[in-house]
């Protein structure tokens, strides 16, 4: 079993989270709970397999478009989701991001309209808006700190708005919700009845709490007419972002034919990183136990940050229905986020993102990265105290 409390020094590596906390937070040094990639090693196997290849020492053009790549992603879906993919919809693409943004003009036109829920991952604000097209936020009901959609609310949006494409996060970053077969069903028929083109970006998938289902969005491709596409990669599960590796499950042959034209002739991206291509191959094929274990470390730390952040007179904190980022409501009466903000900066010296980066609807938020060991978490938790004055 691997030990999710190894405790392993990443500065000096060039790490964003570690390295360049300053380029965010205005101060070195900090011990920083803030992009969502992990403190943890590869699985032990992954690693053997990644040395053998640079003891090889040749890193020459590598080809994706074969069954090795392509049936790694559909043997995930089908032993961890039950999800029935074929592997002609999967597409190599350097990040979720870049597939978003390749999609975006091959769905939509200039000026067309993107919905998504808010708060949402911050880059979704950027990738819109730098496409030329326009954002539609539509706000999660946020009840109590527990995050549901209005169907009733969000069929009239769709009905005044007539937006093109609708963009979800699933399962739900910062919030963690994992997106319920009930929900998914009414989003999809939606979207099926106004003729909207769902994306659905699902890096957050395999880190689920014990008892959560994600569902696949490729589940409702018959509904939907295959007028969907889901993004993915393996880089957020085993902590592989610098390995540059991501896919997309597009089923619609013109899109998907599209999305290729954009990927190899207009961006020249033909090849995939070799390093990137083995470590899913062998991550998707042989590492779920290793998962397991994960999930199972994330829902203890988790079990431990409520317990700790709710004693916090002002604060109050939810379990997600998944991932390793804590969405934590601090009363804006007693915390401005400003002030909450230098309060943990300069006194704390800790590094938690505020939660109006994900748009205004997360104004009284932090987002909390405990994708670490027990001891970072410890840490960060007296840090917090440290920073507010509470003992």
């Amino acid at each position: 079993m691997t030990d999710f409390n190894e405790i392993i020094d990443r500065t000096g590596t060039f790490s964003t989270q570690w390295d360049y906390v300053q380029d965010r937070f205005g101060v070195a040094g900090l011990l920083p709970f803030t992009i969502s990639d992990t403190d943890f090693k590869l699985p032990a196997e992954t690693i053997t397999v990644l040395e053998k290849a640079v003891h090889k020492g040749v890193f020459g053009y590598t080809r994706w478009n074969h069954h090795a790549f392509k049936s790694s992603v559909t043997h995930w879906f089908q032993t961890r989701f039950k999800a029935a993919t074929q592997e002609d919809w999967v597409v190599y693409s350097p990040s979720v991001i870049y597939s978003l943004s390749a999609l975006l003009p091959i769905v939509s036109s200039p000026q067309d309209k993107v919905m998504t829920f808010t708060p949402c991952y911050d880059a979704f604000f950027a990738t819109i808006r730098d496409n030329d097209r326009e954002l539609v936020e539509f706000p999660l009901t946020d009840t109590n700190h527990r995050y549901t959609i209005d169907f009733e609310k969000l069929e009239k949006a769709f009905q005044s708005e007539r937006i093109t494409i609708f963009l979800l996060c699933s399962p739900h970053n910062p919030t963690g919700r994992v997106w319920t077969q009930a929900e998914l069903t009414k989003l999809t028929a939606l979207c099926a009845e106004y003729q909207v083109f769902l994306i659905s970006d699902e890096i957050h998938m395999d880190i689920v709490r014990a008892g959560q289902k994600h569902i696949p969005i490729t589940e409702f491709c018959e509904e939907m007419h295959a007028n969907i596409a889901l993004l993915s990669s393996s880089s957020k599960t085993f902590n592989t972002p610098a390995l540059i590796c991501s896919y997309a499950l597009i089923p619609d042959e013109t899109v998907r034919d599209g999305f290729l034209q954009t990927l190899k002739q207009k961006n020249g991206l033909s090849s995939i990183s070799y390093l990137g291509m083995l470590a899913q191959i062998d991550c998707y094929q042989n590492q779920a136990a290793w998962l397991d274990d994960l999930c199972k470390h994330m829902d203890q730390e988790m079990l431990y940050l409520k317990q700790e952040i709710n004693a916090l007179d002002g604060f109050s904190f939810i379990i997600p229905e998944a991932s390793y980022l804590a969405w934590i409501h601090a009363d804006p009466q007693l915390y401005p986020m400003a002030s909450l903000q230098e309060q943990l900066i300069n006194i704390g010296k800790v590094a938690i993102m505020r939660g109006d980066t994900y748009g205004a609807d997360g104004a009284a938020y932090l987002r909390m990265n405990i994708g670490t060991n027990h001891a970072k978490i410890a840490d960060g938790i007296a840090r917090i105290r440290q920073a507010i004055g509470s003992n």
